[in-house]
């Protein structure tokens, strides 16, 4: 693959992130151990599987691989993220879900002067995609775009991205697809979608304090504090719970219970689906596995 493929593929790849991370902003309070990496065994499974919580972006100096996640890499068969990021025709083809239906932009939704506002925002922070394409896309996904600038760090990077290097050629695979992803946006009004990204410009620097905390206490593992940031940080999220988080952790646990008896697996996927009532260790749990944390 040319260079100048190569370069539109990995922004695709790490925009596509991205507005994952919007679908994994939520959770619930539980008094969980203080680290990202956990083991799935009992049941009928024959060889342990492991479940890794990402976090989409960080600076580039904290997206590392632990030795106990090197260690699941090399003994798991198959490597399982929310979509599949080793589908590489499936990232190129993944812009035309990101876009509003019927055509609609963002100056459809806005008025003149908000639509100036975000226009102006962009063309400051330099986003990674240009503008002309960004207003084509659903707004959430276009908020979830401004998170990478408030780290303020030159280079990021994404915990995907980072294991995607050191695979092998083992296989990988989703347990969702993106065309999901993104229609799940297509329940939410695009008015509404719209307004709430003015207002997330307008409240940058308080977001840009929240994504700079949430990069911290993802640094120290401690998903209660990446639950209660994340319910804190987007209250407008607090109608779409269970569309954006709960209902998609239920399907992935279901999927999981037939994937599991098969093959060991990584299941690398949102820090925020993991703990809580509604997470997915406790539904492991519910369906019978022993999900014991590792030190990561």
């Amino acid at each position: 693959m040319d260079k100048k493929r190569w370069r539109l593929h990995r922004r695709i790849k790490r925009s596509i992130l991205l507005s994952a991370g919007v679908l994994s902003a939520c959770l619930s309070f539980s008094q969980t151990p203080h680290t990202l990496l956990w083991q799935i065994s009992g049941k009928d499974l024959l060889k342990p599987s492991y479940l890794f919580g990402t976090m989409h972006v960080l600076c580039a100096e904290d997206a590392q691989l632990s030795d106990s996640l090197k260690s699941a890499m090399v003994h798991c068969d198959e490597v399982y993220f929310e979509i599949n990021l080793g589908d590489m025709s499936g990232m190129l083809g993944a812009m035309k879900y990101m876009r509003m239906n019927d055509s609609k932009k963002l100056s459809d939704l806005l008025s003149p002067k908000d639509y100036d506002r975000v226009k102006t925002y962009f063309s400051q922070h330099s986003p990674m995609l240009p503008f002309g394409m960004l207003e084509r896309f659903k707004p959430m996904l276009v908020s979830s775009l401004i998170e990478e600038s408030s780290l303020g760090c030159k280079t990021t990077d994404g915990m995907e991205l980072m294991i995607m290097k050191e695979l092998h050629n083992k296989p990988v695979n989703g347990l969702e697809t993106v065309e999901f992803q993104a229609g799940l946006f297509d329940s939410i009004p695009y008015e509404q979608q719209a307004k709430d990204l003015v207002n997330y410009i307008d409240s940058s620097e308080e977001y840009k304090k929240m994504t700079l905390e949430l990069a911290e206490v993802y640094r120290r593992q401690d998903l209660d504090r990446i639950d209660s940031l994340s319910r804190k940080g987007d209250p407008g999220m607090s109608n779409y719970m269970d569309l954006l988080l709960y209902g998609r952790n239920r399907k992935w646990a279901d999927k999981l219970v037939t994937l599991l008896p098969q093959k060991s697996l990584l299941i690398a996927v949102g820090a925020a689906h993991l703990p809580g009532e509604n997470g997915v260790i406790d539904l492991l749990r519910k369906r019978g596995y022993t999900v014991t944390p590792i030190k990561n």
